[in-house]
Order: structure tokens, then C-alpha cells, then sequence
């Protein structure tokens, strides 16, 4: 079985938020959630946990971060293509979120982007051109 990984995000506003997640292309679980919590689908091994801040209280006994003022974690979601960057960026943004809180990223086998949630919560997306980058021939240093 493959590894899966659970993102748990404090959201101040689960109803705006699973919105959100929607409108980038994940799909909601319904069995993992309830007026507390809802499992947002990115994949068959990556989901997004979006918790009431009362519901993330109950795992942690540190204090919630402000992801609009604090950064903790940045995520990264893989795309298949350039557009496909652009896209999920584009939909973010539709939804509320800000588009390239960070700098894009543009090199030439590697190409990203990223967007803010309406939490602050920033996610990166990125394409790679696995063949180029594994052909690709390393940097040397100037003698």
C-alpha cells in the first residue's frame, strides 16, 4: 500500500473553506466529515483535513498560528503540465484565494506557482519534467 498523507489545516470557516478546496479540484469525503471537519481529496494519497479551529485544539495543545501572518509549513502539490499550474492558480484565485503569494518559479524543466487560501494557508504547485531534470547535466562551479 502507498503512503498517504493527511494535511490538517485550521480553518475559520469550514463552509468557506471546503468551498474552496472544491473549487481548486478537490473532492469532498463525506464519510471523514461532519460539521467539524471536512476530508478534502487531492488524490488516492493526498488529503486535506480541514478542522474548525475548536477541532484542531483537540490534537495539539499549541496555539493556532495565524497562516496570514506566520508561516509554519508550505505545501507542494505535484501537476501533470505548465497549464495544469496555471490552472489550479487561476481556480484558487476565482475562489477567493490570492494568487503567487511567493515568487513564481520558471526553470525551464521546473515550473511552479502558488496560492493563498482564504486562511492564509500558502500551497505551491509544481510541474517537473522528470527525463529533463534527470538528463540534465549539474552546474559547475567558475575556477
Amino acid at each position: 500500500m502507498a503512503k498517504m498523507i493527511f494535511v490538517n489545516l485550521p480553518v475559520s470557516d469550514l463552509s468557506r473553506a471546503t468551498a474552496f478546496y472544491e473549487a481548486v479540484g478537490a473532492v469532498k469525503n463525506p464519510q471523514f466529515s461532519d460539521h467539524t471537519a471536512s476530508c478534502m481529496v487531492f488524490s488516492d494519497t493526498i488529503y486535506a483535513m480541514l478542522l474548525t479551529h475548536d477541532k484542531f485544539r483537540q490534537f495539539t495543545p499549541k496555539a493556532i498560528a495565524d497562516a496570514r501572518t506566520t508561516s509554519e509549513v508550505l505545501i507542494c502539490l505535484s501537476a501533470d503540465s505548465r497549464d495544469a499550474v496555471d490552472d489550479m492558480v487561476g481556480k484558487a484565485k476565482g475562489a477567493g484565494g490570492a494568487a503567487d503569494p511567493s515568487p513564481q518559479q520558471d526553470y525551464g524543466v521546473m515550473y511552479g506557482r502558488s496560492f493563498e487560501d482564504p486562511d492564509g494557508h500558502i500551497w505551491e504547485v509544481m510541474w517537473m519534467d522528470v527525463e529533463a531534470a534527470a538528463n540534465a547535466q549539474p552546474a559547475t562551479a567558475a575556477a
